[in-house]
C-alpha cells in the first residue's frame, strides 16, 4: 500500500493549529475555561448525550434537535432496489421496493467558539499575513466558514424527522439518534417500486426549514453503469503529498478543479449515464465544501466521507493520507451491495493507494468492475517514486490490460470511455 506520511517536522509545526475539544470520550463536549467553569448541569447534559448515542434507537433520553441550537447536514445520497447476485438462478419476479441509507450530521451551534486566533495561526502557518494575507477579507472569511465545522461540537444522542414525497406520497421518518460522532446512518423502506432511474427528490427535516437541512436523492436502477471517484487530485487540486498544501487548499484557497476534468465527466454522464459516487478520506467536516465544488464543476452524486469529526488539523491530514486503502476498500464494498448487477468505472490518482485499492477491488469482483482510471499527478512535488512505471506494474498485476489505464491528460480518456460505450452496444 502506498502512502506519504506527513514528516514529523510539518505535523509539528501545525501543532500550534490544535483546538481542543473532549477528545477522551469522544463526544466534542467543549473544554471548559478555568476562570469560568461549566455548571454541572451542563456537563450532565453532555454525559446524558453521550449515553444517548450508545443506547440506540432504545435510548429513552434521545431527544430531537433543536433548529436554534444546532446545525444538521443532510448529506445527498443514492436509491437503489435490493437485487439478488448477477448468476444467481432466484431472481425476483417484480422489481423490490426503493430503500436508501440517509445520513445526517447534527452539530452545536449553541455557543460557538471564538476562533479568531485559529484562524489567525492558519494564516500564519502557511504565511498569508500582511497585505496579501489575512487582511484579505474574503481569505479570511473562507477561513471562517470552512474552520467552523472542525471547531462546533458535535451532538450525539439527537433525532431527527426526515419528510419527503414520493409519487404524490407524503412520507415521514425518523431518524436516530446520533452516534458519539454526531452521526445518523440508517436505512430506509422507501416502499415504492416504480419510480423511474434517474429521478431526484429532495427530501428536507421537519421544523428546519429550507436550509442546508435538505438534499438530493438519486434513483439508480439496479443495472447500468456506475463511477466511483476520488476527489483528492483527482477531480480537485489538493496537494495531499504536502501537509501544508492540504492546509492551504483546503482552508484559504478557493477550489480548483483538475484540469479537463470537468469536461471529461460531463462527457462520462452522457456516454454512460452513470450513477456517481464521490469517495473522499476526508473527515465529514468538509461536507459542504466539498459539496458545493462538486455541483459547480461536476455531475452531482452521493459523496462518501469518513464519518467522524476531526479535532485538530494534523488529523485532517492523517486522514487523507493514513490508511486510505483500507477505508475505501470498505466503503466500495458498501457501494457493491447496493449496485452488484451495475458496471463500473473507478477513477483515482498516483498520490495516495487508489491503484491499490481498485486493483484489489476488480480481483474480488472481475465481472463488477469494468475500468479503472489512475491520474498521473505530475503537478506535485515529491512524485517521482509513485509515479513510476513498476509502481502501476506492481498494483494491477494480474488486472487485464484492456481494463485499466494510466494518463496525465483527460483528453487520454476519450477513447477510453468509447469503447466502454460499445459495451452497451454489444448488450
Amino acid at each position: 500500500m502506498a502512502h506519504t506520511k506527513p514528516h514529523d517536522s510539518s505535523l509539528s509545526d501545525a501543532k500550534h493549529l490544535h483546538y481542543s475539544n473532549d477528545a477522551s470520550e469522544g463526544t466534542g463536549s467543549a473544554q471548559v475555561s478555568e476562570a469560568r467553569p461549566a455548571p454541572i448541569e451542563r456537563r450532565g447534559s453532555s454525559f446524558m448525550k453521550f449515553v444517548a448515542s450508545i443506547l440506540g434507537s432504545k435510548s429513552p433520553i434521545a431527544h430531537p434537535a433543536d433548529p436554534h441550537t444546532n446545525t444538521v447536514w443532510l448529506l445527498d445520497n443514492t436509491a437503489y432496489q435490493p437485487v439478488p447476485e448477477p448468476g444467481d438462478s432466484d431472481q425476483p419476479d417484480q422489481p423490490a421496493p426503493w430503500r436508501a441509507e440517509f445520513v445526517a450530521c447534527i452539530l452545536e451551534t449553541e455557543g460557538r467558539k471564538d476562533i479568531g486566533k485559529l484562524v489567525a495561526s492558519i494564516a500564519d502557518h502557511i504565511g498569508l499575513d500582511g497585505e496579501t494575507g489575512i487582511a484579505d477579507e474574503e481569505a479570511h472569511q473562507r477561513i471562517v466558514d470552512r474552520i467552523q465545522p472542525f471547531v462546533d461540537n458535535v451532538s450525539p444522542g439527537r433525532t431527527v424527522t426526515l419528510q419527503l414525497d414520493i409519487a404524490g406520497t407524503e412520507q415521514s421518518h425518523q431518524l436516530g439518534p446520533s452516534d458519539r460522532n454526531g452521526i445518523i446512518s440508517q436505512i430506509i423502506e422507501l416502499g415504492v417500486p416504480t419510480i423511474p432511474d434517474g429521478t431526484v427528490l429532495r427530501p428536507c427535516l421537519a421544523n428546519f426549514g429550507n436550509s442546508i437541512a435538505s438534499m438530493e436523492t438519486h434513483f439508480a436502477a439496479p443495472e447500468g453503469w456506475l463511477v466511483i471517484s476520488d476527489i483528492d487530485d483527482t477531480i480537485k487540486r489538493t496537494m495531499t503529498v504536502d501537509p501544508t498544501g492540504i492546509i492551504r487548499t483546503t482552508f484559504t484557497e478557493e477550489p480548483v478543479p483538475i484540469i479537463g476534468m470537468p469536461e471529461f465527466y460531463r462527457y462520462v454522464h452522457e456516454e454512460l449515464d452513470p450513477a456517481w459516487f464521490y469517495l473522499s478520506a476526508s473527515p465529514y467536516n468538509l461536507y459542504p465544501f466539498l459539496r458545493s465544488f462538486i455541483h459547480e464543476y461536476y455531475i452531482p452524486g452521493t459523496l462518501v466521507l469518513r464519518e467522524y469529526s476531526f479535532l485538530d488539523i494534523s488529523g485532517l491530514i492523517k486522514s487523507l493520507t493514513e490508511r486510505t486503502q483500507e477505508y475505501k476498500m470498505d466503503r466500495i464494498e458498501k457501494i457493491r451491495r447496493w449496485f452488484p448487477a451495475r458496471r463500473v468505472l473507478c477513477i483515482g490518482d498516483s498520490t495516495q493507494s487508489d491503484p491499490e485499492a481498485y486493483a484489489e477491488i476488480y480481483r474480488k469482483y472481475s465481472t463488477w468492475i469494468h475500468a479503472i482510471a489512475i491520474r498521473k499527478v505530475t503537478d506535485v512535488a515529491h512524485m517521482d517514486e509513485k509515479n513510476k512505471d513498476e509502481r502501476f506494474e506492481k498494483a494491477f498485476k494480474d488486472v487485464p490490460a484492456s481494463v485499466w489505464t494510466v494518463f496525465e491528460d483527460p483528453v487520454e480518456l476519450y477513447g477510453f470511455v468509447d469503447g466502454l460505450g460499445m459495451e452497451d452496444q454489444a448488450l
